[in-house]
């Protein structure tokens, strides 16, 4: 088990798996309203720090889930990819844009990434996102890995929707993107579960 070394596969498969499954996400649509009001460098400084502490949380839990016997861990992470795609699946396309603007008022006396950071953080809280990075490092056991393709991901999604996400949600609908990452679950998940079985 190399925690802490570098594979490039499993980084660009991480980095693909959460940037689609982030993109639909309320956290991407908190970033663009917290760009209506702040400059987006600050909304992408403050989002990019609350994703990484997200993902470090997030590849610690699973890392240590990786020192458990690889097949019930392979197991369980596969079954765990199947609900996440469910979850995918049934969505909301609309997310409640009133309320992440609530939380951007309440917190309009902080710097402008102090209050990115707070709104995103706790958007991202408990996301599909941060369970399936946890569930890919414990599969893994290459924390590192993960954590550097999940950061990246998240911090592609952010940049997007602080710079360009009106344009991208014209080509790119919530209900596409639903469908796309609910799929890659899925398929992560059939993975995870007949390697664990074959192993």
């Amino acid at each position: 088990m190399h925690l802490f070394s570098l594979s490039l596969p499993i980084i660009l498969s991480t980095f693909g798996i959460i940037f689609i499954s982030e993109l639909p996400d309320k956290t991407a649509l908190a970033s663009l309203v917290l760009a209506t009001r702040y400059k987006a460098h600050e909304v992408i400084t403050g989002a990019w720090l609350a994703m990484l502490v997200q993902t470090i949380v997030a590849v610690t839990a699973g890392g240590l889930l990786a020192f458990l016997p690889a097949r019930p861990v392979h197991i369980v992470a596969g079954i765990g990819f199947f609900i996440f795609s469910y979850l995918a699946f049934t969505r909301k396309e609309e997310v409640d844009l009133v309320k992440e603007e609530d939380k951007v008022h309440a917190e309009t006396h902080r710097p402008a990434w102090v209050a990115s950071l707070l709104v995103v953080f706790a958007a991202e809280w408990g996301d599909l996102s941060q369970l399936a990075t946890a569930g890919l490092a414990a599969h893994t056991a290459s924390p590192l890995s993960v954590g550097i393709g999940a950061v990246l991901g998240l911090w592609a999604v952010i940049a997007i929707a602080a710079l360009v996400g009106g344009q991208l949600n014209k080509v790119l609908t919530p209900k596409r993107l639903n469908i796309l990452s609910g799929t890659l679950f899925a398929l992560v998940g059939a993975f995870m579960f007949f390697s664990a079985l074959t192993a």
